[in-house]
């Protein structure tokens, strides 16, 4: 989510130096405590019940020697806008500004002392790879140039299909529901190794990803196709590989949003979402894919703006829950390691408690991470001033400081935190990663509908293709439009391919022009996006149908579409409208590649959601 707040009063700008791209000098990271650094050669864990004596012992003394505003600062993950740390465009300076109070990167960690810095798009931290490894960089340094300066932990939400933060070149794969269609364990270890390498080597090592809810409500607006799907075991066995494929690769993952929120009709972004799962139905159904998490080691959970009355009745989000967060994930399931905060900024958490109280109370719950408080002068102020009241300890701050500290030990940051572009150049988007994505994706294609072997298409028969549809904005940095991206693929695999954007909303006038152009192909490929039983995408794909032109429908994001367009010739999902996806639904189409996904949510009626369409687990092959 993107927040906004006013900043505080502006402090005086640094110097504008643009950041380094090289590996800058080596230097003694923990030098302000004698013998740390050959401490945590010893090999640290994530976790205190695995940590050698000795690594806890080094860490504890350099919590000792941190000034309390230290240790505040090490307790958030914040947002800033700017390419670099210290020479950002000037529009970037305003809104930092104008949010923060800070002009750059440099300067906020200055001021803040902050432990973790979150890299968005939006923010315009994530140009290309080695622009985002000379901003790591520059982080890094401008903390271990401060007096007992630390590296910060730099975070993104890289969960992959719908929900991307670095674009290509880096590799993009299929998210987490196109998993779940393929089913294979193995292929997603291997989305957490790479993306997992690709982001250590641009210096990002905390990911918030894999989403471990388990999605069961079709009217779901913020989770869906993020979920590996609605079986709980299903979705467990896909989480954990996942861990293990980002942890092994040297980046912390994160299985979010806990307690679940999988079985909402409401965002948390904008609204507070009440699940009312018994007790025993949450330890059925959502909690065990955090369980199965939990169990190989994840390094950090997020929690969920969420209200679970079964679970805590006090009416608080999770996020503020001493039950849930400390009685339930700590005590109950055993988990010792960091709980980072779902963004501070978004609705769900801001309902019922003031700015001032919300990070106040999420550390009296148990989390040890704040991320991306709408404003960080008042939640910081407010931490440092619950201490300094008696309403936290300094003991309790110091119990979440450790677990940070003991996640960047873990992942290298208090050995080395640089990272080098020759190391960007061996890992990030090479050829053998962007084969891999390419055939995973074919693995998750998933054919519903075939009327009459409509599908493949033949180059003979049926040349000329019309692709029409939805064009959301693109969440990868890809390489168009989707219906450009698939007229494109389709004419490279021996099609004659005309795209027609006709929107999400395409009006009559839009509609007509696209039975016009039927008229002229042997074929129509309709990419739909979330189809509602009233929406014009609906009546667009049911006025192509009428033409006697063979339609085939792509849902480019949810699988439901094909509840509300019944007469389509054929029917494929995607499960998301980036490249990497729409290519393999591209040679699907055109017979190069067979349709092997199988539904990982059940497909229900449009008009009695108590009868199944498709159970989970359809799916058709050639």
């Amino acid at each position: 989510m993107r927040d906004s707040s006013t900043g505080s009063t502006a402090r005086p700008a640094g110097p504008a130096e643009p950041d380094r791209p090289s590996r800058p000098s080596r230097r003694t990271v923990l030098a302000a405590s004698a013998g740390i650094t050959a401490a945590l050669a010893a090999g640290p864990r994530a976790h205190a019940a695995g940590a050698r004596p000795g690594t806890d012992k080094a860490l504890r003394a350099l919590i000792s020697r941190m000034a309390l505003e230290e240790k505040v600062g090490q307790l958030f993950v914040m947002r800033v806008y700017g390419h670099s740390a210290t020479a950002p465009d000037q529009a970037d300076v305003d809104a930092n500004l104008r949010e923060i109070g800070v002009r750059t990167a440099a300067e906020l960690i200055a001021e803040y002392r902050v432990g973790g810095i979150i890299y968005f798009a939006w923010a315009h931290n994530t140009r290309d790879p080695h622009q985002i490894a000379a901003l790591s960089n520059g982080i890094q340094r401008a903390s271990l140039e401060l007096p007992r300066g630390l590296p910060v932990l730099i975070s993104t939400d890289q969960e992959h299909g719908i929900v991307t933060r670095v674009g290509k070149p880096a590799t993009l794969f299929p998210g987490a529901m196109a998993l779940g269609a393929g089913g294979s364990r193995t292929d997603a270890r291997t989305v957490g190794r790479i993306g997992g390498a690709e982001l250590r080597a641009i210096g990002i090592r905390q990911d918030y990803s894999p989403v471990a809810d388990v999605n069961v409500n079709p009217a779901n607006p913020v989770i869906g196709v993020r979920s590996f799907g609605a079986d709980p075991d299903a979705v467990a066995g896909l989480v954990a590989a996942e861990v293990k494929g980002y942890q092994g690769s040297g980046v912390a993952a994160t299985a979010k949003h806990f307690p679940g929120h999988g079985d909402t009709a409401v965002d948390s972004h904008f609204g507070f979402p009440v699940i009312t799962h018994s007790r025993e139905l949450w330890s059925e159904l959502d909690a065990v894919p955090f369980r199965a998490a939990i169990r190989v080691g994840i390094d950090s959970i997020m929690t969920a703006h969420i209200m679970v009355p079964a679970l805590d009745p006090s009416g608080d989000p999770a996020t503020l829950s001493h039950p849930i967060l400390t009685g339930i994930l700590r005590g109950e399931l055993g988990y010792d390691g960091v709980v980072v905060t779902d963004s501070l900024g978004m609705e769900g958490v801001r309902t019922k408690y003031g700015d001032d109280r919300v990070p106040v109370l999420a550390l009296k719950a148990g989390v040890d991470q704040l991320l991306n408080p709408p404003d960080l002068r008042v939640a910081w102020n407010a931490v440092l001033n619950a201490v300094r009241g008696g309403e936290l300890t300094e003991a309790r701050l110091d119990e979440s400081v450790l677990r940070v500290l003991r996640l960047k030990a873990k992942h290298g940051l208090l050995g080395d935190p640089y990272v080098r572009d020759a190391d960007v150049d061996r890992v990030v988007g090479v050829p053998a990663h962007l084969r891999a994505a390419d055939r995973i994706a074919e693995r998750t294609t998933t054919l519903l509908v075939n009327e009459e072997k409509l599908l493949p298409l033949s180059r003979l028969r049926t040349p000329r293709v019309l692709v029409v549809g939805a064009d959301p904005a693109s969440p990868s940095l890809s390489d168009g439009p989707p219906t450009a991206v698939m007229a494109a693929a389709l004419t490279g695999l021996g099609f004659t391919a005309t795209a027609l954007s006709t929107g999400t909303a395409p009006s009559a006038a839009t509609i007509a022009g696209a039975v016009t152009a039927a008229a002229d192909a042997d074929v129509v490929v309709a990419l739909t996006y979330n189809l509602t039983a009233t929406g014009s995408q609906k009546t667009l794909v049911e006025r192509l149908v009428a033409t006697g032109v063979p339609v085939t429908a792509v849902a480019v994001r949810n699988p439901y579409d094909i509840a509300r367009i019944p007469g389509v010739g054929a029917f494929l999902a995607s499960y998301s409208w980036t490249d990497v996806e729409v290519r393999a639904a591209a040679r699907v189409i055109a017979g190069r590649a067979d349709p092997r996904g199988r539904l990982p949510v059940p497909v229900q009626r449009a008009d009695d959601p108590a009868q199944v369409l498709y159970p989970i687990g359809y799916g058709l092959g050639y």
